[in-house]
């Protein structure tokens, strides 16, 4: 028996074939069902994440900023090398003490941040281009460091037997050097290597030896943990197919494993990348860092540690833009890590 529907746009009754409208709302529903890669599928996860959101949104505003420091620093009208305390346009900045005068470090409508003590120079321009500093260092040796321990880690995990082993043995090693003591030791090594001790250091040869140093102690982490899933991955079923298959090594592990592994590796750079402005912060606080008048975070706060009780505020502004962008920075790394298996949902 056929039963009657009333068709669109009219008042009359068609009869139609039960089964006939059975294969309309089945078609329907297949035009509704859309295939989504894991990639949309993470996204769509993430987006639900507010921390991770915030956090995202917090550290983008954090790189922008450190891009834009000069034009930031044009429209403001100062720049963080000129000692404002010595212009005549700027009379008693600094007291007899030289510490700033007024309140809350020499804050003013010309100086939004205060000035420094003893120096006279701008906070505000000092945070900004010590921000792009620590930054860009920090993404060059993150760079390095992941994709150094993504290659030695998938060598020792898919080739094994002595490879592994002495791969394994190597990062042992380098894993056994007290990372903040032999930064101390080795930056003004480096530096001897290139310049005469009597002369000054220029700053682009102290950046490279942070870098250096910095990545020659900051891989073995992700070593062992990429070494740990290739071990794991090169034993299941789609590898050794590939195999069978005759497909090369390299092949196998550019379009068989490493897929597979992207997401321990990105959750994994999300960490270093704060772990490395910290680094950085601490060699310049201890003097072996950037020089002056290079701008940079650890060395603010050296200058803080010293004129704390005298003037708090002028730590004030880099400590706080620190803690939070690290802050920031491992919330995302947690939420990227929840979004890609979510399993690990906190």
């Amino acid at each position: 028996m056929t039963s009657p529907t009333k068709a669109e746009g009219s008042g009359s009754t068609v009869a139609l074939d039960p089964e006939l409208e059975a294969t309309a709302e089945v078609a329907k529903g297949e035009q509704k069902l859309e295939g989504r890669s894991p990639g949309q599928l993470m996204w769509q996860r993430f987006k639900r994440d507010r921390t991770g959101v915030i956090s995202a949104c917090v550290v983008i505003f954090f790189f922008a900023i450190a891009a834009l420091a000069p034009v930031i620093a044009s429209l403001y009208g100062k720049n963080p090398y000129t000692l404002y305390a010595q212009e005549p346009d700027f009379p008693f900045l600094l007291d007899d003490f030289a510490m700033p005068t007024g309140s809350f470090g020499g804050m003013s409508g010309d100086f939004w941040f205060g000035v420094e003590p003893k120096l006279g120079r701008d906070v505000f321009t000092m945070l900004l281009y010590g921000m792009r500093t620590s930054l860009y260092m920090a993404v060059i040796v993150t760079v390095f460091s992941v994709v150094t321990g993504v290659l030695i880690g998938m060598i020792g995990g898919y080739f094994g037997g002595r490879v592994d082993y002495w791969v394994g043995r190597i990062t042992d090693f380098f894993l056994g050097f007290p990372q903040q003591l032999f930064f101390i030791a080795f930056m003004p090594v480096v530096t001897a290597l290139f310049v005469d001790p009597r002369d000054e250091t220029p700053t682009y040869l102290r950046a490279v030896a942070i870098v250096l140093v910095m990545w020659f102690l900051g891989w073995m982490g992700l070593a062992r943990l990429v070494r740990s899933s290739v071990l794991s991955l090169r034993e299941r079923e789609f590898v050794e197919a590939a195999k069978v298959s005759g497909a090369s090594p390299w092949r196998i592990v550019r379009k068989e494993i490493l897929p597979n592994i992207v997401t321990p590796i990105l959750v994994q750079g999300t960490y270093i990348l704060p772990s490395t402005i910290l680094s950085i912060a601490f060699l310049s606080f201890v003097g072996v860092g950037f020089p002056e008048p290079t701008p940079d975070w650890g060395r603010m706060f050296a200058v803080g540690a010293d004129v704390y009780e005298q003037d708090p505020m002028f730590m004030f502004f880099p400590g706080v833009a620190m803690v939070v962008f690290v802050l920031c920075f491992n919330l995302l790394g947690d939420s990227v890590r929840d979004a890609f298996d979510p399993k690990t949902g906190r």
